[in-house]
C-alpha cells in the first residue's frame, strides 16, 4: 500500500506528463480549464516552495483549507502534502490557512500563522481586492520555483488517506487509464475527486454546478470511462 501522496502524484503523471490530467468545468459560469500533469505539477511545486521558503513551514506543521473542489484546490492540497504538512478539516489553530474569497468570514474559527485567499479565477488572475489579514495566493505563489523535491517518506496522515483512496478507487472500479467524471457538488471529499483517481492512475473531469442535460455530451467529448454523479 502506498504511504506517500507526493510519490503517488509523481507516479500518476510519469508515463505522459503532457496528457490532460485534470479538466475543470463550472456549468454555472461556462468555465473550462484543462491542465496537463506537467502544468499541475508546476502549480504543486510552486505551492510547496511557497510553504517552505516564504512561510517557513515543513514536516509536522498543519494547514487548513476552506476551499471547494477546484483545480487550484488540487494544487494547494498536493503542495501541502508534498511539503509534508498535515491538512486538517476541523476548525482550530493551524500554521497556514487557505480560504476561498467567499469563505474568509469562516477564518475567525481558524487561528493561523499565515493566511492565503483564493479568488478561484478561471484564468488564475490576481485578486482585485485582497481580504484584510490575507495574502493573495495567486500573486504569492507565482514567484516561486516550478520544481520542488518532496521530502522522503510520507506525511503523518498520508498512509491513512491513501488507504481510504485505494479502497474508494476499488469501490468505483477505477483502473489505470480510466477517465473519471465527478459531480463535485455531490462528491466534495478530496478522496473522491482527487486521491482515489490518482492512486488508480486515472485522469479527472471535475464538474461544478453540473448541468445534467449536458452529461451525455460531456462524457462523450471527454471520453470518460467512469462517472460519479
Amino acid at each position: 500500500m502506498a504511504d506517500n501522496i507526493a510519490r503517488v502524484f509523481a507516479d500518476a503523471i510519469a508515463t505522459d506528463p503532457t496528457r490532460p490530467l485534470l479538466t475543470w468545468y463550472d456549468d454555472a459560469t461556462g468555465e473550462r480549464t484543462e491542465l496537463s500533469g506537467a502544468t499541475l505539477a508546476n502549480w504543486v511545486a510552486k505551492t510547496a516552495n511557497l510553504l517552505v521558503d516564504e512561510a517557513a513551514l515543513g514536516p509536522g506543521d498543519t494547514a487548513g483549507a476552506l476551499l471547494p473542489p477546484h483545480w487550484q484546490t488540487a494544487a494547494v492540497l498536493l503542495g501541502c502534502w508534498s511539503a509534508k504538512l498535515t491538512v486538517v478539516d476541523a476548525p482550530g489553530a493551524v500554521d497556514v490557512l487557505f480560504a476561498a474569497a467567499d469563505r474568509v468570514d469562516e477564518a475567525a474559527a481558524w487561528p493561523a500563522g499565515e493566511r492565503y485567499a483564493l479568488a478561484l479565477d478561471p484564468f488564475a488572475l490576481p485578486m482585485r481586492q485582497v481580504p484584510p489579514g490575507f495574502a493573495d495566493f495567486v500573486s504569492a505563489v507565482r514567484g516561486h520555483g516550478d520544481h520542488f523535491t518532496p521530502y522522503p517518506g510520507g506525511g503523518e496522515a498520508d498512509a491513512a488517506l491513501l488507504a481510504r483512496a485505494e479502497a474508494r478507487a476499488a469501490e468505483v472500479c477505477l483502473t489505470p487509464g480510466d477517465r473519471l467524471l465527478v459531480d463535485t457538488g455531490r462528491y466534495p471529499d478530496p478522496i473522491d475527486w482527487l486521491l482515489a483517481p490518482l492512486t488508480a492512475g486515472a485522469t479527472l473531469v471535475l464538474c461544478a454546478n453540473l448541468d445534467r442535460s449536458r452529461l451525455d455530451a460531456r462524457t462523450a467529448a471527454e471520453k470518460t470511462t467512469r462517472i460519479l454523479t
